[in-house]
């Protein structure tokens, strides 16, 4: 079977009428952002704010009509505007042949879900991550690892996981896995030097079709390496997933502290719990000689977790180890268990763990459900 082209796509959508204007969506230059991947189709239909809600059965058929094509694995197919949708105008995304109720949980089986992120990128967060998923795996817990960094979707390298996701029961995708851990990434779906040009509504789309149609099966907890910075992907991320929790990555230096202010406020705001902040590249130990240089300053991520009543849940140093086995698809985590940065990382997981434990009480995430009015 041939693998489907954009040219098919877009061949295909012109059976798709607008229902206000009587021509198809090609035509009118409605669709936008398309994708196409070994199967696996992404796009969007541009449509005006005013129109937005009422059109959902016009993605629906848009995302059947390309789901039923032949070679096709998945479709995703949101809808966006080009100004933010206002209120009462959540942005739409779901996948294929699924009718979800606004209660009906997006991951059913997984029992906590805790986002790290940064205020700002170039701080490790997506390294931190894996290794922070690795540690709660060596716990003896069942970890994922959702990549929601969009426009840098770093961890299928840094797991050392490379081809395309599959779908054993036709409607989910199976979730690639390595090291014990199950992995999602759009980074699985498309080029990995492709730009994502993307748009706040088309990011949670696609964000949402990562948790809603994959099967994760059951696990303890789904650790999301969140976009870097305190954006809209971010604010819709955390109002529209049941979050446990968040962790605050940062390097000592002020510039990254300002910016792990604001990602911690927007997740207060949010109410979502901040469990602490990390102090990422915190030290360099030279490996010749063994002096310890504090190349960033250090100590800045506890002043400022103790100034903003946030927990300090421990420090990384800045090491090339830690950075050639990420790149290597060996985390040290994985690579070296029981080694010093090892540690340092299951020490940060307990901790995580043990406040996951607190507010977990039936089986199931009790992060706050925000109903957009």
């Amino acid at each position: 079977m041939s693998p489907i082209t954009p040219e098919q796509v877009l061949e295909a959508l012109k059976d798709v009428i607008d229902p206000d204007k009587n021509q198809d969506i090609v035509s009118l230059g409605m669709v936008t952002g398309l994708q196409v991947k070994d199967g696996h189709v992404a796009f969007a239909i541009e449509v005006d704010p005013e129109r937005g809600p009422a059109l959902e059965p016009l993605r629906k058929k848009a995302e059947e009509t390309i789901f039923n094509m032949q070679g096709t694995i998945s479709a995703t197919v949101v809808l966006t505007a080009e100004r933010p949708p206002q209120q009462g105008e959540a942005p739409q995304g779901h996948g294929h042949g699924h009718n979800h109720g606004p209660e009906e949980p997006l991951m059913p089986g997984v029992k906590s879900i805790v986002a790290i992120a940064s205020g700002k990128g170039g701080v490790g967060k997506s390294t931190t991550s894996v290794n922070i998923a690795l540690a709660l795996s060596s716990q003896g817990l069942k970890v994922g690892l959702l990549d929601a960094d969009i426009y840098g979707p770093s961890i299928p390298r840094m797991l050392g996981i490379s081809g395309q996701p599959e779908s054993s029961d036709g409607k989910t995708l199976d979730p690639m896995e390595n090291h014990g851990i199950k992995c999602m990434s759009i980074g699985f779906l498309v080029e990995e030097d492709t730009p994502m040009i993307w748009r706040g509504p088309m990011v949670m789309g696609a964000l949402e079709q990562m948790m809603r149609d994959v099967n994760w099966g059951e696990l303890d907890i789904l650790v999301v390496d969140m976009p870097p910075g305190t954006g809209d992907a971010q604010l819709t991320m955390a109002q529209r997933v049941p979050l446990t929790g968040s962790v605050i990555v940062s390097t000592p230096q002020d510039i990254a502290l300002l910016d792990a202010k604001k990602g911690l406020n927007m997740f207060r705001k949010t109410e979502v719990p901040v469990f602490g902040i990390v102090e990422n590249m915190s030290y360099f130990t030279c490996p010749n000689c063994g002096e310890r240089t504090e190349i960033f300053s250090h100590g800045g991520a506890r002043k400022v977790a103790t100034q903003l009543g946030a927990e300090f849940l421990g420090e990384i140093p800045l090491d090339i180890k830690i950075r050639l086995t990420s790149d290597g698809g060996e985390p040290i985590t994985a690579s070296e268990p029981d080694g010093e940065h090892a540690k340092a990382y299951k020490e940060i997981a307990a901790n995580i763990w043990g406040k996951v434990g607190t507010l977990i009480g039936d089986g199931a995430a009790k992060g706050p459900k925000i109903v957009m009015e």
